[in-house]
């Protein structure tokens, strides 16, 4: 039936044709962004997911660059106390010629003075942007190491470590006078540096478990919500051409009325 006031092949054509075009609209979208999942409307379970890893990511990330600073601080003292030992075993080595033929006691004391204050400039100088493990005046340090997530119904938390300053000012603020009085000093120095040097192992190992952690959680936000630009490049090509198809049904369609005016004539 040819109708003047209702023409269904147009309205066919009109809503293929909207159709198109909005399946283009969305293609165009994600050609443009790089992702399928843009808003919550594309997809409101991946989206959640992904929202929740990459805000998960960025916290690592910061904790990552914290752990950083915190492994430079880590290492200054460790540096600090290796040469200081260095010297405080030339001290022992000193004071165990006290007493000895031929040995002038005051010069020995004087060098041994002068080589401990030597120890605690290294202690007072051995900071990173103010942190100082080895001073008198220093203080523990709490580090963040990482991030544990609420994801699974746990709390979310910071992770950290504490590393205990040891005071290597204060134990050779006073040089030593004896060979076993630096014995004792030199085996509290060599205990300190060992603790030292096993936060810094631990600290390397968090760093490189961070790094492959962000990786895995990167990756895992592709997966959801990235976007196949292979197929999103042939889907374009189909529908741009389902849309020239359209307007030309459309046309067709809309031009079948012209023939009602011939049966007037």
């Amino acid at each position: 039936m040819a109708s003047l006031l209702t023409n269904a092949a147009a309205m066919t054509a009109l809503q293929t044709l909207t159709a198109t075009n909005n399946a283009l609209a969305t293609t165009q979208d994600r050609i443009a962004t790089g992702r399928k999942v843009n808003t919550a409307a594309d997809n409101a379970a991946y989206w959640s997911i992904s929202v929740s890893m990459e805000s998960q990511s960025k916290t690592i990330s910061a904790a990552q660059e914290a752990l950083g600073v915190g492994k430079a601080v880590v290492d200054t003292a460790v540096t600090g106390l290796e040469e200081s030992i260095k010297i405080a075993e030339q001290i022992q080595a000193k004071l165990a010629t006290l007493g000895s033929p031929g040995v002038d006691d005051a010069i020995v004391q004087a060098d041994v003075a002068e080589m401990s204050a030597q120890i605690v400039d290294i202690a007072k100088s051995a900071s990173f942007e103010g942190i100082n493990l080895l001073s008198t005046a220093g203080t523990d340090v709490t580090i963040t190491t990482g991030y544990t997530s609420s994801a699974g119904g746990g709390t979310a938390a910071l992770n950290t470590m504490t590393v205990a300053k040891y005071d290597l000012e204060g134990a050779f603020g006073t040089a030593p006078a004896t060979a076993a009085d630096a014995e004792t000093t030199i085996k509290a120095m060599r205990a300190a540096a060992a603790t030292l040097g096993s936060k810094a192992s631990r600290i390397e190992s968090q760093t490189s478990f961070n790094s492959k952690l962000i990786d895995a959680l990167d990756r895992g936000v592709g997966a959801l919500v990235d976007a196949d630009m292979n197929k999103e490049s042939a889907r374009l090509s189909a529908l741009q051409v389902q849309q020239q198809l359209g307007v030309q049904a459309l046309s067709i369609a809309n031009s079948s009325n012209q023939s009602i005016l011939s049966l007037f004539r």
